[in-house]
């Protein structure tokens, strides 16, 4: 209603939404969490002063993300590889790419050996051996092994299909289908039967 500081969406002035799964997306920039506080402690990095008022504990530097977030937006990718041309807004995301290099596999699986970059995926390729599905979906009765699985499952309730073609105005799920999209364009077809070649 009128008057008592409700607003309709996508009509507030104020720079924190929240998305139907409980993201908090920055309105002047591109940062996205779940987590409220951080959110509130970013928008004091902004110098947003509504929220300096209402949390001075965060607004004097106690928290630690706030340094980090004013200086991601000096540029958002500071971290540059130098063995191809990505770039990170976070140091240890450039550490981490840097396996992809590597091949570096440290976390092994002790039933199967299959090996890992991260200790997270060695997590989630756990579950595989005992068939624990941990994350589950709130919207429906469906549940996952892995939590990007639940991720990327969540954006069929949402009907979100962020990885969009460059060449024709098609929209995809996930990143593999639009890769193998572009063949259609590109008139490729990188899978040939050893048979009738």
């Amino acid at each position: 209603a009128e008057g008592d500081g409700a607003a309709p969406l996508g009509k507030t002035s104020s720079p924190l939404k929240a998305t139907e799964d409980i993201l908090f997306r920055c309105c002047s920039c591109t940062y996205v969490t779940r987590d409220q506080r951080g959110i509130v402690s970013h928008l004091v990095a902004h110098g947003d002063e509504q929220f300096k008022s209402h949390h001075p504990s965060i607004s004097s530097g106690s928290m630690s993300r706030a340094p980090s977030n004013t200086q991601k937006h000096k540029s958002d990718k500071l971290f540059k590889c130098t063995l191809c041309s990505l770039a990170f807004a976070h140091n240890y995301r450039l550490t981490r790419h840097y396996q992809t290099h590597t091949g570096e596999k440290p976390y092994k699986c002790e039933l199967c050996q299959k090996a890992f970059a991260r200790e997270s995926q060695l997590r989630d390729h756990n579950h595989t051996h005992t068939g624990e599905k941990p994350f589950k979906c709130m919207l429906c009765s469906k549940a996952f092994a892995r939590n990007a699985n639940l991720r990327v499952h969540i954006k069929t309730h949402t009907g979100e299909k962020p990885f969009n073609c460059k060449v024709c105005s098609q929209s995809f799920l996930r990143n593999s289908d639009l890769r193998r999209h572009y063949d259609t364009h590109t008139g490729e077809k990188p899978f040939k039967c050893h048979l009738c070649t």
